[in-house]
């Protein structure tokens, strides 16, 4: 370990200490009343001192030069006949940065261009303007889009190149599903309304689920299936996933996404799948007229172990209100397992189908009124998992839902703001860039073998970390900026918990 690497350990371990003893010292018993609001405050502006409040961009700004994802976009895109003086990565980055430093629309992007200190960290004299951003977009067609796409994965190939074995070990779960993208305005070309009477687009979301990067987005709208366009995702996920070194290629989705004609293909390629499929009449009457005995009881996960002492439960103030009420409510009772073969009609080949028949007891207040059973159905080519192994595999894809929900609260990257179709799924494509940035970020984070289980742990929360936290952990960290010679330096000003991963990942990229 280098001088200046120690020495900057040894500063972290006594700001932690120090914030430590600090917080400790401060619970004693106050007689003094509130201590928020009683601070005597002045403001002035500092002369020489500049600094920004995004000192995380710096490190994202040489993550994205590591990965050579710049070289990857101007190579695919080319929308700009002159650089005056931007190229088609910056106008891309642009966009991403925005997101990664809070931006919620593309107006927000004039905080940065108008933010002198930013722009001067980053090396350069202006970034695009609003303006210019809704007019890049613009400049797509679906090829474009796609190209942008592919772009992104050849850099996203480099960082699961540095990845262990282990990484590959596992089957590369690859989740489908589709979400609608509202939208309030009225001259939004593409736009439709959807079954349940709400305007704007549907985003078809490819993911790969062991890290929860988007691959491919699609976007239509919203009157159209949520599986179209599919097909073609999977084939490219696929091809995407062999190319880095997965051996095991899993697709996953609901019931839009059993696409029969196509199973043949994949179990002959190779590529296992769990998706759920529609309860039938032949289906529920084949489950309901198997012995009862070929039935099992649902084994879920076990719950966590917890150390402690278990804390009580608290009462369930709703199902008291429901009762008090007499409210009709359905409440399960007992979840139970079969399996059988079952032979799609687009198929030349049986499949495992698993059926979930769940005890269904209809109440209205203390009273019972019937008890009904729903059976809900999961076909797979899978050969070794349990039934139960693969009513967990289909659960699991519903932590799609959570990306869903980053990319439309958190990234503001799931939503329409240019007035084409093609142009908002380009938005979507680069603002989907910062969740991206912030997944490699956890990848290339190293882990040292001395301390393995820890970094292992900050590796996985990090990778698993809501976009928000993210952001305030890695990216809201005030630095001076002070160039010097040939040489941009971000100076750290305040101390958080991250900066140990932070300047890991930096000695790292």
């Amino acid at each position: 370990m280098n001088k200046a690497k120690a020495r900057r350990q040894r500063r972290l371990a006594a700001e932690k200490t120090a914030i430590e003893r600090r917080l400790a010292e401060a619970v004693v018993v106050n007689l003094g009343g509130p201590l928020l609001g009683r601070a005597n405050i002045a403001y002035e502006l500092a002369e020489r001192t500049k600094a920004v409040a995004h000192g995380g961009m710096g490190m994202i700004a040489k993550l994205v030069e590591a990965v050579g994802l710049a070289e990857q976009i101007d190579s695919s895109l080319h929308l700009l006949k002159y650089h005056k003086p931007y190229h088609e990565s910056d106008h891309v980055l642009n966009i991403a940065y925005n997101s990664l430093c809070g931006g919620r629309t593309l107006d927000d992007i004039e905080l940065r261009r108008g933010d002198a200190v930013f722009l001067d960290g980053l090396g350069t004299k202006a970034i695009p303007d609003p303006t210019t951003a809704g007019d890049f977009c613009r400049r797509f067609d679906n090829d474009s889009v796609l190209a942008l796409q592919e772009a992104v994965n050849r850099a996203r190939l480099r960082v699961w190149a540095k990845q262990p074995d282990s990484f590959f070990a596992a089957p590369a779960v690859i989740d489908a599903d589709a979400t609608l993208i509202p939208t309030d305005a009225v001259t939004k070309e593409g736009m439709s309304i959807s079954y349940n009477g709400i305007w704007g687009y549907s985003a078809l979301l490819v993911s790969l689920a062991n890290t929860k990067e988007p691959l491919y987005l699609g976007l239509l709208g919203a009157n159209r299936p949520s599986h179209e366009g599919v097909i073609d995702y999977f084939d490219r996920a696929i091809a995407v996933c062999r190319s880095a070194g997965f051996t095991q290629i899993r697709l996953r989705g609901d019931t839009d996404y059993a696409l029969t004609s196509q199973f043949d293909r994949f179990d002959t390629n190779g590529v296992t799948f769990v998706f759920g499929i529609d309860a039938r009449a032949n289906l529920v009457k084949t489950a309901g007229g198997l012995d009862e005995q070929m039935y099992h009881q649902l084994v879920t996960r076990a719950e966590q172990t917890i150390a402690t002492k278990a804390r009580a439960r608290p009462a369930k103030i709703k199902d008291e209100i429901v009762r008090e009420r007499n409210f009709k409510v359905l409440r399960q009772k007992a979840e139970d397992v079969v399996e059988f073969s079952y032979r799609p009609g687009k198929c030349t080949r049986d499949y495992r189908v698993v059926a979930l028949r769940k005890n269904i007891s209809v109440e209205r207040g203390d009273n019972v009124l019937f008890d009904e059973y729903r059976y809900f159905f999961y076909i797979t080519n899978e050969p070794t998992m349990t039934a139960d192994e693969v009513i967990d595999q289909a659960r699991q894809r519903c932590n799609q839902e959570n990306l869903h929900a980053q990319l439309k609260t958190d990234v503001r990257a799931l939503h329409a703001p240019v007035n084409t179709l093609t142009a908002n799924w380009a938005y979507m494509t680069m603002a989907c860039l910062a969740w991206t940035l912030k997944a490699w970020c956890a990848l290339l984070l190293p882990v040292n073998p001395r301390w393995a289980q820890r970094h292992q742990q900050q590796r996985q929360r990090l990778l698993t970390m809501e976009f928000h936290t993210f952001v305030a952990a890695f990216i809201n960290i005030p630095a001076q900026i002070v160039k010097t010679g040939r040489r941009t330096r971000w100076r750290i000003l305040a101390y958080n918990p991250w900066l140990g991963p932070f300047f890991r990942l930096l000695d790292t990229i």
